[in-house]
């Protein structure tokens, strides 16, 4: 059987198929291209008024890349509702040579010194590949997913892949399609150069919002 590499993982992506694991403690992994897929538009993205409110009171400071092992490891930990996840060794091990590659990233939330939330996904052409993220106090994921919209159109991506809708997802706006629709907007945004750095360094809360622009 061939190693899986990050080779073949960025391959797997650009034709919409990631890989899974039963459960945490699984070693093997499996291939998956959904029937339905969720997507955020990101021209349609949008803040809920209360979350716009919090984030201007930056209850969090916000980094990019600091920690993206850490990231995982929290993405992987057992939470109320969710006791076993996806994420096992092997994915641990391989996102994390993908992230020193530059193909994967993660958004972090801290308060003082103690990461409370983030996420982390996949990134390629104009594509970003969301994977999992997590919160260990109220509004962190919802908070870190802001900073990566804003940091997604910023830099050009076309296409921000959720993998499945949820409701959490869908109250920000995230939609849910077709396999062969997912597809055609994979092979568009696959003729696109995303730059995940562009966003400024420093930029206020405010003006993080103001380049997102919805909020109901």
């Amino acid at each position: 059987m061939t190693a899986l590499t990050t080779e073949i993982l960025l391959s797997a992506y650009s034709h919409g198929i990631f890989p899974m694991s039963e459960s945490q403690d699984d070693p093997e992994i499996f291939w998956v291209d959904p029937e339905r897929r969720g997507i955020f538009p990101l021209d349609d993205f949008h803040v809920p008024r209360s979350l716009a409110k919090t984030i201007r009171k930056d209850p969090f400071k916000i980094t990019a890349d600091t920690c993206f092992r850490q990231v995982m490891k929290e993405c992987a930990a057992s939470q109320s509702g969710r006791e076993t996840t996806w994420i096992n060794r092997t994915i641990l091990d391989l996102y994390t040579e993908l992230h020193q590659e530059g193909h994967a990233h993660s958004i972090e939330c801290w308060d003082g010194d103690t990461l409370v939330g983030g996420l982390y996904g996949v990134s390629f052409a104009g594509v970003f590949c969301g994977e999992s993220m997590f919160s260990r106090q109220t509004n962190a994921s919802k908070i870190a997913l802001v900073y990566l919209v804003a940091r997604l159109k910023r830099g050009g991506f076309k296409l921000l892949d959720t993998q499945f809708l949820t409701d959490h997802l869908a109250s920000m706006g995230a939609i849910e399609i077709s396999r062969e629709e997912y597809h055609r907007r994979l092979d568009q945004a696959l003729d696109v150069e995303g730059d995940f750095y562009s966003l400024e360094d420093g930029l206020s809360s405010s003006a993080i919002l103001q380049s997102i622009t919805q909020t109901s």
